[in-house]
């Protein structure tokens, strides 16, 4: 396994306008794992995931100050291609967000909008059985996407992000607005993509975090509302013996 790491949050502080959302965050998430950032309502939990594929550029008067490093490399740089940045890094939101186009022609955008050379009919088939939806949807592939199922469009979703072949993978809360049986099938599909794919899901469930993560990231609030890394370490570590009383009182549910 590499010793660099797939993300390096280096320093990083993000304003929007006159606001601090995000002060003074290192951390570094290895390679291959399933990385979980929690913390209370308020705390900066997606706006630090947006900073890693530079989203938040596209939020008005955001701006960003420090580091962050894509296996070694700066991405905040000027002379960065922002839409390769988030090709390598995928992106699956809170809600199931497919395109009002076929099953097919979802997970075939990206790679059509990129000039891809390889054959759409191969890219679809295999990001469907990488997100554990083609045995669900061969036969109906030319399907409005949405007329699937609420659980089948977040993994059509996944899929649609696979497609480009991305090195990392950002879930802002991917199962929030699933059922439970969805919810788990999501679960599953975490725990079996990190063989290949670096991930980093937000959730605001902790029982979840527990379940699929390897690493997890503790954020708090401040006093002016800034939000801030209180603890970060193994998951194991951080539910069983936290090292910071804050972030026992937030998995006791004193805070949140």
């Amino acid at each position: 396994m590499s010793t660099i790491p797939a993300i390096d949050v280096q320093d990083l502080n993000i304003y929007y306008d006159k606001f601090q959302a995000i002060k003074s965050v290192s951390l570094k998430i290895p390679p291959n794992q399933v990385s979980a950032i929690i913390g209370p309502s308020g705390c900066g939990k997606s706006t630090l995931l947006r900073s890693f594929n530079r989203m938040n550029d596209l939020i008005p008067n955001a701006r960003t100050q420090g580091k962050v490093l894509l296996k070694g490399e700066s991405i905040y740089d000027g002379d960065v291609d922002v839409t390769d940045i988030r090709r390598r890094i995928g992106m699956v939101f809170q809600k199931p967000n497919p395109f009002p186009k076929s099953v097919f022609d979802n997970v075939a955008f990206g790679p059509r909008i990129n000039g891809s050379k390889r054959n759409l009919g191969e890219v679809v088939e295999q990001a469907l059985k990488q997100a554990a939806l083609w045995e669900e949807v061969k036969g109906i592939l030319k399907k409005n996407a949405l007329e699937l199922s609420g659980g089948q469009q977040q993994r059509l979703c996944i899929a649609r992000a696979l497609a480009v072949e991305p090195e990392i993978l950002l879930m802002d809360e991917p199962c929030s607005a699933l059922d439970p049986i969805a919810t788990s099938r999501i679960e599953e599909l975490i725990r079996s993509l990190k063989a290949n794919y670096t991930i980093v899901i937000v959730t605001h469930n902790m029982q979840q975090a527990a379940r699929v993560s390897d690493l997890t990231s503790v954020m708090m609030v401040g006093d002016s509302r800034e939000g801030y890394l209180a603890e970060h370490g193994s998951t194991k570590r951080i539910f069983t013996n936290p090292r910071d009383s804050r972030t026992e009182d937030y998995i006791r549910g004193k805070i949140g």
